[in-house]
């Protein structure tokens, strides 16, 4: 049964990629192109490429490709969906343009030829007329006047919607290419920082203050790698935390070929220890070895586990769910099962969706990660389908949960609607 919904919703996405493909070349090619030219071929030929190098991009990495080609294949393929997306969503709401600038343009043209007719007749009044000889001769015979140039009925419209499409489409495409370049700068210029202060009604006196530099979905791959990193590390130890965590989706491959790119974690910098859990991504790239090297990189993975922070409070953190099909999925009971309820609990959590399981355990906050914030609009409305809290802080009964948004970007290196951070969570006390 789960193969057949599978292949079916694999058939509507590829049945759906193609319609919109279709779309993309009738405006940008067949619209726009002569029908036996070069730039149809050439146009064609493009517009049939991209969407195999995107194909290429998404499966490269699962199919275990050389990096290398991984990295060629990356760029073009996953910067080519964002550009598809904005694109079809540009030219769709300037649909609406094309019959009324065509109609404007037809409205305008006799206007236009009446007006050269008015010119023509006063210049030939403004001439003076030869003065006639007393007897004129007889005129001569008038000659049949020669047929005037015909112009097929369509051809005025045609040139008409020649324009039309060039205009609208040209500024289709160029918001569509703004856009995309100015959310894929936001992603390579690095994440900023954010700041919330939460307060929590068991946190003691001596733990006012305290503040956690909590980062998620990094995702080192192809396109993000070691330089990606390493603007993380600065970012975030110019905040100076007391307490770093690493909520998940660290990376998009395997530690062999990401290695490298992580190794600047090597450099955090907190006084109470940087901290990492798994989220789903780690289970497609080797979550066992991941763990790991990030424990070789000075990170503590908290897998189902807790400890007590000297500051006064209990940090706990669970597996992904992505790990039950591995048989390392949340364990709350073994996180959290044995601790003093009287003291403040604070859980890292990849997903949000955990969030009921954190309340049912008594948890007073819940830091996590995975929706990215959408990352490319209108996506925030499909991640509220599927997650509790897309961003921010929100309370669920007497638990709070903060999400981020994330500090990378999967797939295409873009952010639109949906800024990356690293948010300085600090907390609270009501009893200072």
């Amino acid at each position: 049964m789960g193969v057949v919904v599978f292949v079916l919703v694999l058939v509507v996405v590829l049945g759906l990629l193609a319609a919109v493909h279709r779309y993309v070349w009738v405006r940008l090619v067949r619209d726009l192109t002569a029908p036996r030219g070069a730039a149809r071929r050439i146009g064609t030929a493009v517009v049939v490429a991209l969407p195999v190098l995107s194909v290429a991009a998404l499966v490269s990495g699962r199919a275990d490709a050389p990096f290398t080609l991984q990295r060629i294949v990356a760029w073009p393929g996953f910067l080519w969906l964002a550009v598809l997306l904005y694109l079809t969503l540009a030219l769709v709401v300037t649909e609406p343009l094309r019959p009324l600038l065509r109609r404007r343009l037809a409205r305008r043209a006799p206007e236009a030829e009446a007006v050269a007719e008015a010119e023509a007749v006063a210049e030939n009044v403004a001439v003076a007329v030869p003065e006639q000889p007393a007897t004129a001769p007889a005129p001569a015979p008038e000659e049949a006047p020669a047929p005037a140039p015909t112009v097929g009925a369509t051809g005025p419209d045609l040139g008409r919607r020649l324009l039309v499409n060039r205009l609208v489409t040209g500024a289709a495409a160029a918001a569509a290419l703004g856009t995309v370049g100015y959310g894929t700068y936001g992603v390579l210029r690095g994440p900023r920082v954010k700041r919330v202060t939460v307060p929590l009604a068991k946190l003691p006196r001596g733990a006012h203050g305290y503040r956690i530099a909590v980062v998620s979905d990094i995702h080192l791959g192809p396109i993000l790698g070691r330089a990606h990193t390493q603007r993380i590390v600065d970012t975030i130890n110019a905040t100076q935390p007391d307490l770093i965590a690493v909520v998940g989706d660290l990376v998009d491959g395997t530690v062999t070929n990401l290695g490298p790119a992580a190794e600047p974690l090597a450099r955090l910098r907190a006084r109470d220890g940087a901290f990492f859990v798994t989220g789903n991504h780690e289970y497609f790239s080797g979550a066992d070895a991941w763990v790991d090297h990030v424990r070789e990189l000075g990170l503590r993975p908290l897998r189902n586990a807790r400890v007590e922070i000297g500051a006064g409070f209990d940090l706990a953190g669970v597996d992904d769910v992505a790990g039950e099909s591995e048989g390392h999925g949340p364990d709350f009971g073994k996180a959290l099962g044995d601790r003093d309820p009287a003291r403040t609990a604070v859980l890292l959590a990849h997903q949000p969706i955990v969030i009921d399981d954190a309340v049912r355990h008594g948890v007073d906050l819940q830091l996590s990660g995975h929706t990215h914030g959408g990352q490319l609009w209108p996506g925030n409305y499909l991640a509220e389908l599927a997650n509790p809290t897309v961003a921010g802080l929100e309370r669920y009964g007497d638990t709070q949960l903060y999400v981020s948004r994330g500090a990378g970007a999967w797939g295409p290196p873009v952010r639109v609607g949906a800024p990356s951070d690293i948010t300085v969570v600090e907390l609270a006390s009501k009893q200072a």
